[in-house]
Order: structure tokens, then C-alpha cells, then sequence
């Protein structure tokens, strides 16, 4: 029997890439369950975050950033996961940057107009913004420009008016039974989450260029005698690019590994044993047969 006063939704998170939608969620959790760099693209797969409060319930839902004009399988996959991520939810978080607004946004704007009553506009990175007077006129002119719920200002990284927003979500929940146990955080294993780990920390210790030709597979996830065993795959498109994840006498990759297991050990509280391989697949991120093998497949 579903209690008087029970509520939960959920909140699809939606927004071109790199607008800070994995470092919101994470802010919304007060803990680590998405990956961040400062390049596009890092978010690849749709993600729940689970925050239950008392009677409240928000399941988040975390997209890929939409991008168009990029034709590879790859970016095809994450554009289908982001629009498919707002079918079925009952609020979506439209997230811009602050006095930006683009034929992408306005794009995804439409998308999410199709789908569902209830928007919330967040702007982030409002701490980059010098004067109020810059962004009040940008509000104003969003808001008459479409019917929004509400239109919340933020900055993700400083964490400012983080408490607001979840207040204008949790006011639009409706009455539903819990979806997940109170002390579940999010809906992926702790081997997706390794392997999503090892995938930041190599991205933020590359070039411009690999991050968005770098896959990880998980080959073994085991424990034994209290520690967790890891061993991960990274996959590269070129020879060149194998070369760039080893680095000079194999540092590179050695400090991809030193820096992943210890955010892995603070995460999940264990110890962590964990052994990198780097391996060419040519192409792969516009081959769709080798994107499912290594976990890309809508459906």
C-alpha cells in the first residue's frame, strides 16, 4: 500500500555536452557516482542516481551531452540514449550555461517540449558570470521564449543553489510507492563504476583527441582474502595512441592506474589490486558490432 505522504519521480538530467549535468548529479548525491573532466563528451551511458528523503524519492537520471553534426557510431549511440532518457520521466532538467544559448539547446529544447509538462530550466556556471545585470535580462528573455516550471540559477562546481533546486523538484514529485531501497544510490554495478573510473582518470592525463577513441573493458572484477581484484582493458583506435596511454617507459599508464585505484578504494571502501592493459581496436568507435561487445548498445 503505497503511504499518504510517498513521493517519486523521475528526473531526467538533459543538456548539450560539457554543461556540468555528472557534476549536478554528483552534487545532488553529496558523492561520486558519475564521472567529470572538463572534455565533452565523458558521459556515455544513461546513468541513475537514487537520492531517497523520508518520504521523498528522486531517481536522476543522467544523460550523455546531445551534440550533433558528429556522424561516428559512437556519437550517434550517446545522441539515442540522451533523447530516449526523457520518454517516461516526470520532470526533465533542462541545463544550460550561463548567457549561453545556441541552435543546440534551442534543438534540444524542442525534443523535450514533445515529451513532457514539466521543465525545469537550470542555468550552471553562474559563478562565471561577472554581473547580475548581464543575467537577468538572458532569464527573462528564456522564460518568455517557453513555459518553464521553474528557472533555477546554479554553479554545480560551488555548489550554489543546490539545495533550491531539489526543492523545486521534490515540490513536483508525484504520490508513487519507492522504486529503490532507501539506502540505494544508484542502479549500476561496481564493476561499471570501475570501469567508468579508469576511463576519467585516463582522459584527464591524455591529449584532446583521445578521449573520444578510448573505451574500457572490464576482463576480471573478483575478491578474494579482502581485497578486489581489477583488470581492465583500455582500447585505442591507433598504434599512436597506444603509445600516448603508455607513455614514456609505461609512466603514464602507471599513473592512470595509481590514481584510479585510490578514488576506487575512497568510492566503494576496499582494497583495491588493479592491473591496466592498453590494446589497439581500429576504428572501433564507429564499428557498431565492437561498440556493443564493449557495452554501447541501446536496448
Amino acid at each position: 500500500m503505497i503511504s499518504k505522504e510517498e513521493r517519486t519521480g523521475l528526473v531526467a538530467i538533459i543538456g548539450r555536452t560539457n554543461v556540468g549535468k555528472s557534476t549536478l548529479l554528483n552534487d545532488f548525491l553529496q558523492q561520486k557516482i558519475s564521472i567529470t573532466s572538463r572534455k565533452p563528451q565523458t558521459t556515455r551511458h544513461r546513468l541513475l542516481g537514487i537520492k531517497t528523503k523520508k518520504e521523498n524519492q528522486i531517481v536522476f537520471v543522467d544523460t550523455p551531452g546531445f551534440h550533433r553534426g558528429h556522424k561516428r557510431a559512437l556519437n550517434k549511440y550517446m545522441n539515442k540514449v540522451a533523447l530516449n532518457s526523457i520518454e517516461g520521466v516526470d520532470i526533465v532538467l533542462f541545463m544550460i550555461e550561463s548567457l549561453k544559448f545556441d541552435e543546440e539547446d534551442n534543438f534540444l529544447l524542442k525534443q523535450i517540449s514533445k515529451n513532457t509538462k514539466e521543465v525545469i530550466l537550470v542555468i550552471n556556471k553562474i559563478d562565471k558570470t561577472t554581473s547580475k545585470n548581464d543575467l537577468l535580462p538572458f532569464i527573462k528573455s528564456l522564460s518568455e521564449s517557453f513555459n518553464f516550471a521553474e528557472i533555477v540559477p546554479i554553479s554545480a562546481l560551488k555548489k550554489t543553489n543546490i539545495e533550491d533546486l531539489e526543492q523545486a523538484i521534490t515540490l513536483r514529485l508525484p504520490k508513487g510507492k519507492h522504486l529503490y531501497q532507501e539506502d540505494q544510490v544508484t542502479d549500476k554495478s561496481e564493476r561499471f563504476l570501475a570501469s567508468e573510473i579508469i576511463r576519467e582518470k585516463c582522459i584527464t592525463r591524455v591529449g584532446d583527441e583521445i578521449p573520444y577513441r578510448l573505451a574500457v573493458m572490464i576482463d576480471q572484477y573478483y575478491e578474494e582474502k579482502k581485497i578486489t581484484h581489477i583488470a581492465a582493458t583500455l582500447f585505442v583506435e591507433k598504434n599512436s595512441q597506444k603509445g600516448i596511454v603508455i607513455g614514456q617507459k609505461g609512466k603514464r599508464l602507471k599513473s592512470i592506474g595509481t590514481a584510479a585505484r585510490k578514488n576506487l578504494e575512497e568510492i566503494l571502501e576496499k582494497k583495491i589490486m588493479l592491473k591496466l592493459w592498453v590494446k589497439v581496436k581500429k576504428d572501433w568507435s564507429d564499428d557498431q558490432k565492437a561498440m556493443n561487445v564493449m557495452g554501447y548498445k541501446v536496448g
